[in-house]
């Protein structure tokens, strides 16, 4: 039976550390341009997970630009609202990881279905995709959106299932976010951890991932061989 793969998008797919270089350019002090970003990245999934606990959903973007909001004044950046459109326009755009296109043309000589999953609407990711020249490389796009959930709440993973029409067993969760990894888990579905930065702790709960690998080549090379 082939597997059918979801993969994430930000952090998995794109390189969500990528508005680093502008950041750099439009902050008063540019080393903090790295900080900036991780905690930009870090709060912007912060608020996903409060807006799903409160059932209080909104697109992703807006928890992004929220995020960039708070971060602005969390590290007294002074930012200006110009700043602010120009950087959620630069992560529109974000780039994608070296290893993600040879890694899909890949899977894809093999007949292999790959997805995009993402809490992300489907607008945004296509156009983020097809920016980064991956949208050829998807046989469809999953977006949280269509349910107004986000991950890692198991109905996410369930209209997944329910979208590709696929056994458990059969589909694989891609993602460099363990959080989203044990989401799947959890749910019943089989999953791969990216773990893209070798330090990177996978989260102590007891769930572990069913394959972990450095890259999406290395992946593509575990399924394939």
């Amino acid at each position: 039976m082939q597997p059918v793969l979801a993969l994430d998008v930000y952090g998995t797919l794109i390189d969500t550390q990528g508005v680093t270089t502008e950041l750099e350019r439009r902050l008063a002090q540019p080393e903090k341009a790295p900080e900036f970003a991780r905690r930009w990245r870090d709060k912007q999934l912060e608020y996903s997970f409060r807006r799903g606990l409160m059932g209080a959903y909104s697109a992703f973007s807006e928890c992004t630009r929220e995020a960039l909001l708070f971060t602005d004044r969390a590290l007294q950046a002074g930012l200006s609202e110009n700043d602010h459109d120009h950087l959620m326009a630069v992560y529109a755009e974000l780039p994608a990881f070296d290893d993600v296109a040879p890694a899909l043309d890949t899977l894809r000589r093999q007949k292999i279905c790959c997805v995009a999953f993402s809490n992300g609407t489907a607008q945004a990711v296509s156009q983020l995709l097809e920016r980064a020249g991956l949208r050829e490389h998807m046989d469809d796009i999953v977006s949280v959106d269509e349910i107004k959930r986000f991950k890692p709440d198991p109905a996410v993973y369930a209209h997944l299932r329910s979208r590709l029409d696929t056994r458990p067993e059969q589909t694989w969760l891609v993602s460099s976010n363990p959080f989203d990894v044990i989401g799947a888990k959890h749910a019943g579905v089989r999953s791969a951890w990216v773990r893209r930065t070798p330090e990177a702790p996978f989260d102590p709960w007891g769930i572990e991932p069913d394959m972990t690998v450095t890259d999406l080549e290395a992946l593509a090379e575990r399924l394939l061989g």
